[in-house]
């Protein structure tokens, strides 16, 4: 079946009613299943074959196309009760704040309300944004009595994600009685006193903690087993019980202390065999100091504590742990029981329960039932009169305090609050019940005082608003309505877009989003159940927020407030809106940008002889890209040849595609059928062959110059080639990078990439209006070594300079040449030029061509006359010869000259020959002393500074405090020292001799400054641009005495890198290098992040050919590009013209 090709005509983002979900549905999911045993799906269920199918042997029971051709069905989920759409959340909220929740109208009045529609509908008409003004409405609708019905209007918070409570008033201490009798009708007593002595008023804080405190006390003071309430023998409590409640509690927060590990050690150094006495055991609990040390390493505190306790209760505290020891004494354990009694009685102490971890293991419950029992055995009703015992204990403790509380104050303070806490809790323990405080209730409770909207009422209220009102709230009525927003029935999408794989066990695995709907079809069948069963309304209740929770992780896994749906594995689930947002989500990985056919990707590696126009690409990948081309009439000989020579051979062909749109691959066996049936109208798929356009491009993207047109130039081995004097644009080098090229498939796209993206129509770069490609290293230092003073040759060797470089060769003159005539050769006839060179020393008067260093540069009529040729005349972001012939002569001439002129630089340079090693770093010994005099000068002025400083002698400078001040200077004084040996340093070297200086001052590579730390001093070290200040107490390191502020202790190198730095100064060095690093990793991922923002923000504007700037609205941004009409590339670094460089070359070409 072939598909029809249908074109979008728009995509509409809103809302689907109900209806519109059910009529899209092509069947009712119930099934919580996917397939049956044979691996057929499940009808009804999540892969129910109506929802489209994808294995191929399978049709579409709705369509009736195969696996592959099948777009896919929608079903449905009937939701039990509603829940709140997590996307709307925040919509809903906003409406709710905005309507009254007894009529349904907006909180404003009928004048407002026509005001804002009138302004509304206008927006629409005009098509702008509707925002600002809804924001408006929402602000203004915030009032807290209904203008309609005089209702009072409750605060409506949004407890994230999607919970809607209203907040409608702060209870006085009458409800608060109330709300504890419901708690717990016998447990009135104690706070119905203390409340009744004053009238509080509690916030919901201040409940929610009264609360939790009952809720933990609930815990305590419980003793059961398995649901029933366990029985001690009264003497096993009265014993406990005598303790007085100081003495427990610190008992208690001793053995908090123990960590999991020492109870484990402790047990381990008892028990050395699998059954053991118990009386051995407590034979190692004497509580002297010495065995609390080696046994329960415990730290002085708690070692302190415990012998306190045993001054102040001996006697009760012996005859508690011999009790207990006495128990126990009857029977043999094992190493498991005793670690378990000895966790239980740590739970004893902790609250007085004795509670059972693992309800199955009855063999252990056994055993502490006989370990427990006595033969006096307790009723319940007697075990409750010794609990009786607790509530006096504790009674006479406290009840004095709060009474004094409550007589004396009428404002709580927050310790106040805590005490009165406190008090409750006390009275819930001593209660004549078990304080069986279900936290169901305690959550109801809490329900009542700050009321959770359920989404069923969420949604009766949103019903309740007006189509009119709706408009005015941002829903328009038209498509949409706020009840919408609240989820009935959940689209389930099809089959296609959460396919199931079979891995290689022969096992299904599901995709994340079926699982999610799994859960969702699994509590949605229990909340059913119960609710026809009519189960409690709790129980319901917790179900519904557990339908609720799968839905919301379902939409949004990374809602935040809510723990992720996690996998088996234990990998949080990818659902709908991990699919779409970011960097890996739908929109941006497949959709702004694909992988592509066609393309190529290896590592670059440096070919000096290719044109900047090309690129060299490996045989292999040329053979593997292929062009389509046009079988013609006067092209199918050349075609029948790629044919022949197949795949395996370059110049071949990969494939023909005939005109009905059949691809056929080309193989030995198939050859001669291909041949036999072409013709005119075929399209044969050839190899890459040399001369064709490529885009090449290098990440990251970060300007046009990323990624540019080459021609290809097929070359053996396996790295792409390319230019030197291409590297600056695509910031390359040689040490790894890998680069991308993308071969066209269209001859519009050849032509426009040919006529737009060469390279050589992108040797000014737009950022400055000056060349960006250009000799780079080599190119500059060879140029300066052919063209400098004393450069003269035979014309033997230049003959044989030219060949290398692959230059015409001239007639001969009989006679030596010099290295500018040589240079002169590859430079336009009637060039006219004068500028300063890069080795331009900058004196004071310029002494123009008699310049000693040979640095003002003179063309005249094509000819070198004088200066040398370095950086400034065609580097890189610098190249003056460059730029000059770009805007005369157009970017051809330009390639021509750069691509002549770089072989002109490799021949000369590999002619002269150029090396470079530390003996270019090498000053002798005078130079050395008179460096190191200086710089022992430079820190005896700072040790005066610090003196003038100390002794309160130093003024400050305007607008800065004495150590700013002192800082600067030092600073100040460090680094002309610096400079200054490094000048000292300069001074011997030879610039004819010296390879390194050469390199250094024509703008090759490195600086000066690179020379002076190798050769003189390395200098100060800088964190935070300024001196190191920070490291140990007061000083940087322990070498140093702390205060101490010489150049030595905060970080000044005195050293050189050639001699080498000492241990203190290695390791200030390292703390300004990682300043470095850690800063340019943090600077490029916030400029990645502004460039993407930029790009988002000006993609869509364009320039018309009248020069407006408009966006893709039409909406006009600047009547003229850049407010002056200029092309930031075309112009002379960035002015409209350069009119003292035009003058100056007028007079050169009068004088010519």
């Amino acid at each position: 079946m072939r598909g029809i090709l249908k074109k979008i005509s728009r995509i509409n983002f809103g809302l689907m009613s109900p209806e519109d979900i059910r009529k899209m549905s092509v069947t009712q999911v119930v099934t919580p299943d996917t397939y049956d045993e044979d691996g057929y799906p499940i009808e009804n269920g999540l892969m129910d074959p109506r929802l489209g199918v994808i294995d191929p042997s399978l049709r579409c029971r709705t369509c009736g196309a195969k696996g592959g051709e099948c777009p896919g069905h929608f079903g449905s989920i009937n939701l039990a009760r509603p829940v709140i759409h997590v996307g709307f959340a925040d919509t809903i909220h906003k409406i709710l704040r905005s309507i009254c929740w007894k009529c349904g109208r907006v909180l404003l009045t009928e004048v407002e309300i026509e005001e804002y529609r009138q302004r509304i509908l206008e927006a629409m008409e005009k098509e702008e944004s509707l925002t600002p003004i809804i924001k408006e409405i929402y602000a203004e609708a915030r009032r807290e009595e209904c203008p309609h019905c005089e209702e009072e209007q409750g605060d409506i918070k949004l407890d994230k994600p999607v919970s809607i409570v209203e907040n409608d008033y702060k209870l006085k201490s009458g409800d608060i009685k109330k709300l504890l009798e419901e708690i717990n009708k016998k447990q009135i007593g104690k706070a119905k006193e203390l409340l009744e002595k004053e009238e509080y008023n509690l916030t919901k804080q201040e409940i929610e903690k009264i609360l939790k405190k009952i809720e933990e006390s609930a815990k305590c003071y419980c003793i059961k087993l398995d649901q029933e309430y366990y029985c001690l023998t009264k003497q096993e409590i009265e014993k406990i019980l005598e303790l007085d409640q100081d003495s427990i509690n610190n008992i208690i927060n001793i053995l908090n202390k123990l960590s999991a590990k020492k109870t484990k050690e402790l047990l381990e150094k008892i028990n050395k065999t699998d059954t053991l006495k118990v009386k051995e055991i407590m034979e190692k609990y004497n509580l002297t100091k010495q065995e609390i040390e080696k046994i329960l390493e415990l730290d002085q505190d708690s070692i302190n504590n415990i012998i306190n306790i045993l001054n102040k209760f001996g006697e009760k505290t012996k005859e508690l742990l011999e009790k207990i020891k006495e128990i126990m004494e009857k029977y043999n354990l094992t190493k498991a029981e005793i670690e378990k009694i000895l966790k239980k009685i740590e739970e004893l102490a902790k609250c007085y329960c004795i509670k059972f971890p693992d309800k199955n293991d009855k063999n252990l419950i056994d055993n502490i039932r006989n370990l427990l029992n006595k033969k006096e055995k307790l009723s319940i009703e007697k075990t409750k009169d010794l609990v009786g015992k607790i509530e006096n204990i504790l009674r006479s403790v406290m009840v004095p305090e709060v009474r004094e509380l409550v007589e004396n104050k009428c404002d709580l303070t927050q310790k106040e609050i805590d005490k009165i806490l406190e008090k409750i809790e006390e009275y819930t323990k001593t209660s004549d019940k078990f304080c069986r405080i279900n936290i169901r209730d305690v959550r109801r409770v809490l329900d009542r005082i700050d009321y959770k909207l359920t989404p069923s009422e969420v949604r009766d209220r949103l019903e309740r608003i007006t189509d009119d009102d709706a408009l005015i709230l941002g829903v328009n009525p038209e498509v949409a309505r706020p009840e919408w927003m609240v989820l009935t029935v959940l689209p389930v999408p099809p089959v296609t877009v959460r396919p199931s794989i079979t891995l290689e066990t022969g096992e299904r695995s599901e995709d994340d989003l079926t699982h999610k709907l799994v859960d969702i079809l699994r509590i949605n069948q229990r909340l059913k159940e119960n609710m026809e069963a009519g189960a409690p309304q709790l129980i319901v209740e917790d179900l519904w927020e557990l339908l609720q929770y799968h839905v919301t992780t379902y939409f949004d896994n990374e809602a935040s407030g809510v723990p992720p749906a996690r996998h088996r594995s234990g990998r949080p689930l990818k659902t709908l809106a991990q699919r779409l947002k970011g960097k890996e989500g739908r929109f941006r990985s497949n959709l702004s940008g694909k992988r592509v056919n066609f393309s190529a990707r290896t590592v670059i590696s440096p070919d000096p002889n290719i044109s900047i126009n090309e690129v060299g690409v490996p045989e292999i990948i040329a053979r593997e890209v292929t062009v389509p081309v046009y079988v013609a009439e006067w092209n199918i000989d050349r075609m029948r040849e790629y044919i022949e020579n197949g795949p395996d051979v370059h110049p071949g062909a990969n494939y023909v595609i005939r005109p009905d749109g059949r691809k056929i691959r080309i193989y030995n066996e198939t050859k001669d059928v291909v041949l036999e049936n072409l013709k005119p109208g075929y399209i044969v798929e050839r190899h890459l062959k040399d001369g064709d356009i490529v885009l090449f491009n290098r990440q990251p993207s970060l300007h046009r110059m990323s990624m540019m047109a080459h021609e290809v130039r097929v070359l053996p081995y396996k790295t792409f080639r390319l230019n030197l004097c291409v590297c600056p644009p695509y910031n390359a080098d040689f040490d790894g990078d890998e680069m991308n090229m993308h071969v066209f498939q269209t001859e519009e796209s050849r032509a426009e990439a040919k006529t737009l993206m060469r390279v050589q129509e992108h040797i000014l770069s737009p950022r400055f209006g000056g060349p960006i490609i250009g000799g780079i290293h080599d190119h500059i230092s060879g140029a300066y070594l052919l063209t400098r003073k004393r450069a003269v040759f035979s014309e033997d060797k230049v003959f044989q300079i030219l060949k290398k470089a692959g230059l015409p060769l001239p007639d001969r003159r009989g006679r030596d040449w010099t290295g500018k005539e040589i240079f002169s050769m590859v430079l336009p006839d009637d060039l006219n030029m004068v500028y300063r060179a890069e080795i331009c020393r900058k004196c004071e008067e310029c002494l123009e061509m008699d310049c000693e260093n040979d640095a003002y540069v003179v063309i005249e009529n094509g000819e070198l006359i004088s200066g040398v040729i370095d950086e400034k005349a065609y580097g890189a972001f610098a190249g003056k010869i460059l730029d000059h012939i770009v805007k005369e002569y157009g970017t051809d001439a330009a390639r021509k000259f750069l691509d002549s002129a770089t072989k002109l630089a490799i021949a000369g340079i590999m002619h002269a020959g150029f090396t470079t090693s530390t003996n270019d770093e090498e000053i002798p010994e005078e130079a050395r002393e008179r460096i190191e005099a200086h710089l022992r000068n430079a820190e005896a002025r700072v040790d005066q500074l610090i003196e003038a400083y100390e002794n309160g002698e130093l003024e400050p400078l305007p607008g800065r405090s004495l150590e700013e001040t002192l800082e600067m200077k030092i600073m100040q004084v460090l680094g002309e020292a610096r400079d200054k040996s490094g000048e000292i340093a300069e001074s011997y070297f030879d610039m004819d001799e010296n390879h390194a200086v050469i390199m250094a001052l024509t703008g090759a590579r490195g600086s000066m400054l690179n020379l002076t730390q190798i050769t003189a001093c390395v200098g100060q070290q800088s964190v935070r641009g300024g001196r190191i200040s920070r490291g140990y107490d007061n000083r940087t390191l322990p070498h140093f005495k702390r205060g101490e502020l010489g150049a030595k202790s905060r970080g000044f190198v005195h050293s050189s890198y050639k001699e080498g730095l000492d241990p203190i100064e290695f390791f200030f060095h390292a703390m300004g290098g990682r300043e470095g690093l850690v800063d340019t990793a943090i600077r490029t991922a916030q400029s990645g992040y502004m460039q993407r923002r930029l790009v988002n923000a000006l993609q869509d504007l364009t320039v018309n050919e009248d020069g407006k700037v408009v966006d893709n609205r039409g909406v006009i941004i600047q009547t003229r590009f850049g407010e002056d009409g200029v092309d930031p590339a075309k112009s002379d670094y960035g002015k409209i013209v350069d009119l003292d460089k035009l003058v100056e070359e007028i007079r050169l070409k009068s004088k010519g």
